[in-house]
């Protein structure tokens, strides 16, 4: 064989370019269809299948036909997905927008029952689908596995993904504070969800260090030092941004580049400190929208603000096409099908668990007028949808699991996605309609509007005061009292906000907190760059 020859049977450099080019032409052509898809069945108000629903059943499509026919080698060379394109390029956009659409007024009116949802009840439902699975396999009921291995399932799979709810939920006119619950708890949840995987993983591979104290401190470690990593990264950016005037200077071209770096930034700053970086990169968007995004100027956020959008909505629906691709190529993503019938079975029992228990909880140092009631608990069971993050950890749990046991947590966790993107999400407006928490049939005697939450520190701490003198049990008395303290605790955190941090990261005073009510706002918002410019005596939009 000549020398720097190709080996017998394998393709030619030309040929290994061809195929990539198909690849791409492949999966740009599946985009496409996807996106058009996906506008005329919103133009057309078809709920029955949402945009993900369609995204997946698109990549079915084109991997069925392909694994019929003889071309079926070829076509998965050509789609070829690297683990380090979705890791580095497409979940950190997803992750990002997440925690950057997040609006900060009843985000943190519903402050305390959000952190109830995102960490106790995530706590609760990968416990209890940990456990249950673990159970199942000891009656031979499903595929056996250790019990480690069971609880890092139970802690990927209650990673929740309500991307196709909630577009619903705007379209149908949901309550607000309903809408908040479900995407606070769905973009704080994934940050919780991870640092429990990575917690067991550890576990698993550290057989010396099964010490339950251990076990809590490297989850503590994990968890809050990925958060300060990416709240730190956020408040850099804020203060550079406020001090550094680019947007006066008419600098925007850098300032965008600038505020575009600073996601990533996060992102590698938390992996280069062995850390996670996707939680990172959350809390990054959470704080950059809340401080750093304030301070640009007005072309800069409108930039920003759809660039970001953009690849958020590019790299989710790649991510879903790729799972209906997958499945349907895959031939043995159905070798363990009891595995994945109960674990459907099991998830939705956790995610019960989670949301009635965390909801009694709330309910208990909420006033009257504010407890969640049982109709919107039940939506918030069935918003309970699985997507990239929970894909991401499959992913990552073929490397981390051996004998297969990552490959079947893998099949399982595409065919949750799958079945629940497909039939709940499918469903969503059905399920809104029935239990009327839509339109007119819309409870009254929670909040309507932005506004109406104004008063809900006034009503709290009144409602607090009402459950103080009820006549209960000691027990009960005390533990009321406890989590009377965490929602005053809450409270303050709102008002330290208002008070000190808005202020010292933003050009804005603490009274600002009206114009960031997002898409529910008539009135365009008017940064503080703009009013400099017009001062300096530079065009704007508006002036011309």
């Amino acid at each position: 064989m000549a020398a720097g020859a190709a080996p017998q049977g394998a393709p030619t450099v030309e040929e290994q370019e061809e195929a990539a080019g198909v690849g791409i032409l492949l999966q740009i052509s599946m985009l496409v269809l996807a996106f058009v898809l996906s506008h005329l069945l919103r133009r057309r108000r078809v709920y029955y299948l949402p945009e993900a629903s369609a995204s997946l059943l698109i990549g079915l499509i084109v991997g069925g036909l392909a694994s019929v026919s003889n071309a079926q080698k070829s076509t998965r060379r050509w789609f070829n997905f690297r683990e380090e394109l979705f890791f580095l390029f497409l979940l950190p956009p997803i992750i990002f927008q997440s925690g950057f659409s997040l609006a900060p007024k009843p985000f943190f009116s519903n402050f305390g029952a959000i952190i109830t949802f995102a960490i106790v009840g995530t706590l609760i439902a990968s416990i209890v689908t940990g456990v249950l699975v673990y159970l199942a396999g000891l009656i031979h009921l499903v595929y056996r596995m250790p019990l480690v291995e069971c609880m890092m399932f139970g802690a990927l799979v209650s990673a929740t993904d309500p991307v196709t709810v909630l577009s619903i939920f705007q379209e149908l006119g949901t309550d607000v504070n309903l809408y908040a619950l479900v995407f606070g708890e769905s973009v704080l949840n994934d940050a919780m969800a991870i640092s429990l995987y990575r917690t067991m993983a550890s576990l698993r591979t550290n057989a010396s260090s099964q010490n339950i104290f251990i076990v809590i401190l490297r989850f503590l470690e994990n968890f809050f030092g990925s958060m300060s990593t990416g709240v730190g990264a956020g408040f850099i950016s804020a203060l550079l941004f406020k001090y550094s005037t680019l947007g006066v200077e008419n600098l925007y071209n850098l300032e965008s580049c600038l505020f575009v770096l600073f996601p990533y930034f996060s992102y590698m700053l938390a992996e280069g400190f062995g850390l996670s970086g996707i939680v990172s990169i959350l809390f990054t968007g959470v704080v950059m929208k809340r401080y750093t995004f304030s301070n640009l100027s007005e072309d800069s956020q409108r930039f920003t603000a759809a660039l970001f959008h953009l690849l958020s909505s590019l790299a989710e629906t790649f991510v879903f096409i790729y799972m209906g691709f997958d499945i349907a190529m895959e031939r043995q993503s159905w070798s363990h099908i009891g595995f994945i019938f109960f674990s459907v079975i099991f998830i939705l029992v956790a995610r019960a668990a989670n949301v009635f228990s965390c909801a009694f909880l709330v309910n208990m140092v909420r006033p009257p007028q504010r407890q969640i009631s049982r109709q919107y608990q039940q939506a918030l069971w069935y918003s309970g949808l699985r997507g990239a993050m929970a894909f991401a950890l499959a992913l990552q749990s073929v490397h981390d699991l051996p004998d297969g046991h990552g490959q079947t947590i893998l099949s399982a966790t595409i065919s949750i996605v799958v079945l629940t993107v497909l039939l709940i999400g499918g469903s969503t407006s059905t399920m809104l309609e029935a239990l009327h928490v839509v339109g007119d049939g819309n409870d009254g005697r929670r909040p309507s509007s932005l506004e109406d939450q104004e008063n809900y520190e006034g009503n709290n701490n009144a409602g607090n005061i009402e459950l103080g003198n009820e006549e209960r049990t000691s027990t009960t008395s005390n533990f009321k009292l406890k989590l009377q303290e965490i929602q005053k605790n809450t409270t303050s955190l709102a008002a330290l906000d208002r008070n000190y941090l808005t202020p010292f990261f933003t050009s804005q005073n603490g009274d600002s907190d009206d114009d960031e009510h997002g898409p529910t706002d008539g009135a365009p918002r008017r940064s503080n760059q703009l009013q400099d410019l017009e001062s300096h005596g530079l065009p704007t939009r508006e002036t011309g």
